[in-house]
């Protein structure tokens, strides 16, 4: 079984999907990192500027949407390690594609951040990092509920029995990401996304709370597949979403 389900992995439609995220993943790093950078080169002081918030917050729902959108009918869209997550807890992905998803997705978030580098002279790269008044284990909760609200949106908006209101599910994903950082930027980041938060850190040389990136948003995505598919909108028959092996149906971060 387990090496039916690695072969699957290794498809030529799954590995095309692993290129979709990597490109996907790569354009939304790049835009909300490099967002951060052109907030400081502009607002010495943004990190008390409420306008640099404003902009980082745009730049995630922009960004994100176009990801999400470009990538939706190749690899569903994930964008997101956490989202990936949730797909493989829900059986709607095999844990060894989700793993290559994971690959694809922290690679291109590495590459990113290293390309910001190299190119934008005199510049460190941001990392995420939480407020001096918040505990670690408060930010990962916090984190963990942000994700929540992030992944069960994806799970809504890739829900085929929407209808024509599915259309609008890239935008739908890329306003709550952007409400979430209006909301809890200046507290814990508001990541979502335990790739973007590695790229950076890999990139800047500093790990510091770094799991906060990580059990907060896999513990929070995992939880709102669950709810979503078992308790809010169950299938009336257990039938997958997966069109091809290795890829996923409708869109997600």
């Amino acid at each position: 079984m387990l090496v039916a389900r690695f072969e699957q992995s290794v498809t030529a439609n799954a590995l095309r999907s692993y290129l979709a995220e990597f490109i996907s993943t790569f354009f939304y790093v790049l835009a909300v990192v490099g967002s951060a950078m052109s907030s400081r080169k502009l607002m010495p002081d943004a990190a008390s500027d409420l306008s640099s918030l404003v902009v980082v917050a745009l730049t995630n729902a922009f960004a994100l949407s176009s990801a999400v959108y470009i990538a939706a009918n190749i690899s569903g869209g994930h964008v997101n390690p956490a989202v990936t997550f949730a797909m493989a807890v829900g059986g709607h992905i095999s844990v060894p594609t989700a793993l290559f998803y994971w690959v694809s997705q922290m690679l291109a978030s590495v590459m990113a951040s290293l390309f910001l580098k190299m190119t934008v002279v005199g510049q460190h790269v941001p990392t995420y990092a939480i407020a001096e008044e918040m505990t670690g284990f408060g930010a990962s909760l916090l984190e963990g509920f942000l994700t929540f609200a992030l992944v069960y949106t994806v799970f809504a908006a890739a829900d085929a029995r929407r209808g024509a209101l599915r259309a609008i599910g890239p935008l739908a994903i890329g306003f709550i990401t952007g409400a979430n950082v209006l909301a809890a930027g200046p507290f814990s980041g508001a990541s979502m996304n335990p790739a973007c938060a590695f790229g950076s850190a890999v990139t800047a040389g500093s790990f510091k709370n770094q799991a906060v990136y990580w059990v907060g948003p896999l513990v929070g995505a995992a939880f709102a597949g669950l709810l979503y598919d078992n308790v809010v909108f169950p299938s009336p028959a257990p039938e997958s979403i997966t069109n091809r092996p290795g890829v996923t149906e409708g869109v997600g971060m």
